[in-house]
């Protein structure tokens, strides 16, 4: 990476662009229906992510995914239904969807049968007749799913997509697996609800985002579990899941609906630590401000696969998290937690704003870790302060990550050190009411880096931009604030 002052002008131009291109997509209703007429065109293939460029598709805005699943069993294949309500941001002689691996069946715009043709993980779709700028219009693809497909990264991630589990299956969209799911407008910065239809066998639980609408018999002696996500979300935050579950309700502060889904034979071994769930609520609306949805649950993972996720108001939590220390459970737990306020509720505008989600998950769970028996938070951050320059040269800067690195140690305790930099420079009181403007400014919305930076250097009162860049872009670490003595290793 450079760091000169050209291609970092270059780099923020082209991330503004990329930024202005994902706000014309989720724009207002009332502004697409002011959006220029004029000839219908193909909306564009995606939105030039530097990590995926061909994530995310142009031309229109998802008002609503509606999921009609008819899960049979593990392991097996089984007819899905994806409806999306959409609206036109321009005139669309076609579309995209991002859409991979399932076998296409049938692709209807508006009650018509609609062209259909796919090249990698691109569905395009065209229309009988052209879509007019600010129209609403439905969209349905019918498909065959499968309950076992997955693929696999080379960092934190793993595999992801459809995990198979003994009994069912969970779901892990991150980063871009949700187009093995369902087709979708598939970038973290677009956001839309979800209703999920889920039929199974009468001995399996359905559970996904949000709350359960209702629970009726289906025909065969099934069962049709209804989802309300309540609030939009993106798509690599989707959860849906089917197994052997039972479902614990409780309450967290202030009344807060808990819901924690765990298969049968791990309620109680994972009780004690699933209970501690109100506590880290507490700890964490303390130092953020109020939890920004209306319920949470963990859901138990009945999986080898050893990675946790922040899936939108029910984090996936492995059940080998819940069954080992208290310390090494609470860490995990807490890191989820943290991403309902950074990542769910204040979504990223582009991949290379990961940093801000998961630095910020690392930093408090540490945190919480250090005051709840874990190790020293201190220690933690000279440690990753010598890594610093080896990590930046193998993955990346923190807010200038490549795509095979974008889940490696930078974009954890290396991004987490930023946020502690910050902490030391500012001092503790200016950087909680930094933290707790950002939770409550973009609760809700998209942002990025740069309105890190702008909005830190408001409420500190001075220009941090000249502080903060070196720390997120430049290649080499900058001196850690009051702490003289730390040395940054050599690169090798």
């Amino acid at each position: 990476m450079s760091t000169n002052r050209t291609t970092r002008r270059r780099a923020r131009l082209a991330l503004a662009a990329t930024i202005t291109a994902a706000a014309a997509l989720t724009a207002p209703a009332s502004q697409a229906a002011q959006a220029p007429t004029g000839k219908p065109s193909p909306g564009a293939s995606g939105l030039g992510d530097p990590m995926f460029p061909l994530d995310g598709n142009g031309g229109y805005r998802v008002d609503r995914y509606y999921l009609d699943f008819d899960w049979q069993a593990p392991r097996t294949p089984f007819e899905a239904t994806t409806t999306i309500r959409a609206t036109s941001t321009q005139a669309l002689s076609r579309f995209n969807l991002d859409f991979a691996g399932n076998t296409l069946h049938t692709v209807t715009v508006n009650g018509s049968k609609a062209g259909a043709s796919r090249e990698g993980d691109e569905l395009t779709v065209t229309p009988k007749s052209p879509l007019h700028a600010g129209r609403s219009f439905t969209v349905k693809v019918t498909y065959t799913a499968d309950p076992a497909q997955t693929r696999h990264r080379d960092d934190a991630i793993e595999d992801y997509g459809w995990i198979p589990t003994p009994d069912g299956t969970v779901v892990y969209p991150q980063p871009n697996g949700a187009r093995l799911i369902f087709p979708a407008n598939d970038h973290p910065s677009l956001r839309a609800p979800i209703t999920f239809r889920i039929t199974t066998p009468k001995d399996r639980t359905a559970v996904a985002n949000g709350k359960l609408v209702s629970r009726t018999s289906a025909p065969g002696d099934r069962v049709r579990w209804t989802y309300d996500s309540e609030q939009p979300l993106s798509t690599q935050l989707v959860q849906l899941a089917v197994g052997d579950f039972r479902l614990v309700d409780s309450e967290g502060p202030g009344g807060l609906p808990l819901r924690d889904v765990v298969p049968s034979a791990l309620v109680e071994p994972t009780a004690e630590y699933r209970g501690l769930t109100p506590g880290h609520l507490k700890w964490l609306e303390e130092k953020l401000g109020p939890y920004p949805f209306n319920r949470y649950g963990i859901l138990v993972g009945d999986t080898d696969l050893g990675v946790a996720l922040e899936t939108q108001t029910l984090s996936l939590v492995p059940k080998a998290d819940l069954l080992g220390t208290k310390v090494d459970a609470e860490r995990n737990m807490v890191h989820e937690l943290a991403h309902q306020w950074f990542g769910d509720s204040v979504a990223l505008e582009s991949w290379s704003d990961l940093w801000v989600s998961e630095g910020h998950a690392r930093f408090y769970e540490r945190l919480y870790s250090e005051a709840h028996g874990g190790d020293s938070f201190e220690a933690a951050m000279r440690a990753a302060y010598a890594a610093h320059d080896q990590w930046r040269k193998d993955f990346g800067a923190p807010a200038e990550p490549t795509e095979p690195n974008l889940f490696k140690r930078m974009r954890y305790d290396g991004s987490a050190l930023v946020l502690y930099a910050l902490r030391e420079r500012v001092g503790e009181e200016t950087f909680q009411r930094i933290e707790r403007a950002w939770v409550s400014g973009f609760k809700g919305s998209t942002a990025g880096t740069q309105d890190f930076i702008d909005l830190a250097s408001k409420v500190a009162g001075e220009d941090l931009e000249g502080f903060l860049r070196p720390w997120l872009y430049g290649s080499k670490t900058p001196p850690m604030p009051g702490h003289p003595d730390w040395v940054v290793n050599p690169v090798t």
